[in-house]
């Protein structure tokens, strides 16, 4: 995934904004990401991109922390919504 993908396909949140957002807030939590633009807090599906990149930043190295390419994440988050993993919110779009 590059750093302008989106992380956060519910609300636009590309892996650049969460990167900073880790770098300068310093969150001490994964779950503090929802302060990102509402990352994670739509169909959920980036919530464990969102858990890897907070646990590579503890150690870190966010910025090496591993993620499928941006269209493997979209197909992988569009099966996720389609088998009722999750509902993105209204206005957001169900594939990436």
């Amino acid at each position: 995934m590059q750093l302008d993908d989106e992380l956060c396909l519910c609300f636009h949140v590309t892996k650049r904004k969460v990167l900073n957002y880790l770098r300068i807030e310093r969150p001490r939590s994964a779950s503090q990401l929802a302060d990102c633009h509402g990352a994670g807090t739509g169909c959920g599906w980036c919530r464990a991109a969102l858990r890897r990149l907070h646990e590579a930043s503890l150690a870190g190295g966010a910025d090496e922390a591993e993620l499928p390419t941006a269209d493997d994440y979209a197909r992988q988050r569009s099966a996720y919504v389609e088998a009722g993993g999750g509902t993105p919110p209204p206005g957001a779009t169900a594939t990436g």
